[in-house]
C-alpha cells in the first residue's frame, strides 16, 4: 500500500526488487538473495539518475539494496520501533546517523555517538483537528464516549472479529469508530445491516481513513489497536489512552512497543489469544474509572514529541551539506 500512499502525496515513486532472508527456508533463500542482487543493480541506476545528496532509511529489507549501492552517500537511518529487526541492524552499519523514537532503543546499538532521540514523526495535518470538528466530520455526538478501533491498513482479523462479537454490548456504552482495514470490510458491512437502527447510529466503520485519520484520533477517548510503531507517536500526540494487542505471528517488536507504553502507565496490553474474553470487561472497567483513564491520558501525552519530523528534517539537511558525493558507483 506504500505505493498508493506515496503517489497520493504527489511524490515520485520507484520500486526496487528485494526479498527477505531472515527466517526463510533453504529452498527460498537462493531466490531471495538473487532478488536482493537485482535490487542493488536497480538502486545503482536510480542513484545515477537522481544523484541524491543524502539517503533516508526507515527499515525493511527493501532498503538494504539501496544502502549497499549508496554506501558513499551520507545516510540517516530512522528506527520507528523500539527494538530493531535484522534489516534495521544491517542498515545501521551503513548509517552516518541513527534517529530513534524512544530512549529505550539505545541499548540495541554499540555506537551511542551516532544516535539521536527524535521521537516518531507525525503528519502535520493530524493535529489540525479540534474535537468539535472531528465530531462533525465523523457524525459523532456528545452523548457517549468514543472508542476508536484500528485494524490496520490491511486489517487485523482477530481484533476485528473480537470487536464484532461484543459490538451490541459496546454500543450500549460507547460510540465506535472502527477502521477495519480492507480485508475485512465486506464482513463488517454485513454486520452493520444486522444491527438495529438506533445502535447502528453509534457505529461508524471505514475500511481506511486518509485525511480524516486525525479526526478519528482527536475524537477518541480510548483506542484499541495493534502495537506498531505509529502507536509510539500518534497516540502520545493526542494523549490517547490505549488498549494494545500485539500481533502474535511476527517478530516481537510490537510486544516491546506495547510494554514500553504499559511501563509508562499510558496503555494496557492484551494477548491476542485472550482478546475475545477480555475486550469487553477491560473497556468497561476503564470507562467506569475516569481517574485511571485521565492518568493514562496524561502519561501518554507526556511521551509526545510533536517536533520529531522537523528534527529528522534538520538532520537530513545537515547530512546533505557534508560535501559532494562521488557517483562512480
Amino acid at each position: 500500500m506504500e505505493t498508493g500512499l506515496v503517489k497520493r502525496s504527489g511524490i515520485s515513486f520507484k520500486a526496487i526488487p528485494a526479498a527477505g532472508v531472515h527466517g526463510v527456508g533453504l529452498r527460498v533463500l537462493p531466490r531471495n538473495l538473487w532478488q536482493l542482487g537485482r535490487g542493488v543493480l536497480a538502486s545503482r541506476r536510480i542513484l545515477r539518475e537522481f544523484k541524491p545528496d543524502v539517503l533516508f532509511f526507515t527499515g525493511g529489507y527493501v532498503a538494504v539494496p539501496m544502502a549497499v549501492a549508496g554506501s558513499k552517500v551520507p545516510t540517516l537511518l530512522y528506527v520507528p520501533d523500539i527494538e530493531p529487526g535484522l534489516a534495521l541492524k544491517t542498515l545501521a552499519r551503513f548509517a552516518d546517523k541513527i534517529a530513534i523514537t524512544t530512549e529505550a532503543s539505545s541499548r540495541y546499538y554499540k555506537h551511542p555517538e551516532r544516535l539521536s532521540l527524535t521521537g516518531y514523526p507525525t503528519r502535520a495535518d493530524l493535529s489540525r483537528w479540534t474535537r468539535s470538528e472531528a465530531y462533525r466530520s465523523l457524525n459523532l455526538t456528545g452523548e457517549a464516549p468514543v472508542l476508536l478501533v484500528l485494524g490496520g491498513s490491511k486489517g487485523a482479523r482477530s481484533l476485528n472479529n473480537a470487536v464484532l462479537a461484543v459490538l451490541p454490548n459496546l454500543l450500549e456504552r460507547v460510540q465506535v469508530v472502527h477502521i477495519t482495514g480492507e480485508l475485512d470490510w465486506q464482513d463488517l458491512e454485513r454486520k452493520i445491516k444486522e444491527l438495529g437502527l438506533e445502535k447502528a447510529g453509534r457505529y461508524h466503520a471505514y475500511p481506511y481513513l486518509h485525511e480524516e485519520m486525525g479526526a478519528a484520533l482527536a475524537a477518541a477517548d480510548l483506542v484499541i489497536s495493534r502495537a506498531g510503531a505509529s502507536t509510539l507517536g500518534e497516540y502520545p500526540l493526542f494523549g490517547l489512552p490505549a488498549i494494545l494487542v500485539p500481533y502474535p505471528h511476527a517478530w516481537r517488536y510490537q510486544k516491546v512497543n506495547a510494554e514500553y507504553l504499559v511501563q509508562h502507565g499510558a496503555a494496557i496490553m492484551l494477548e491476542d489469544s485472550r482478546l475475545h474474553d477480555q475486550i469487553l470487561p477491560v473497556v468497561t472497567e476503564l470507562l467506569e474509572q475516569p481517574q485511571k483513564l485521565a492518568s493514562m491520558r496524561e502519561a501518554m501525552q507526556h511521551l509526545s514529541r510533536p517536533l520529531a519530523a522537523a528534527e529528522i528534517g534538520r538532520q537530513l539537511l545537515a547530512l546533505s551539506r557534508r560535501g559532494d558525493t562521488k557517483w562512480s558507483a
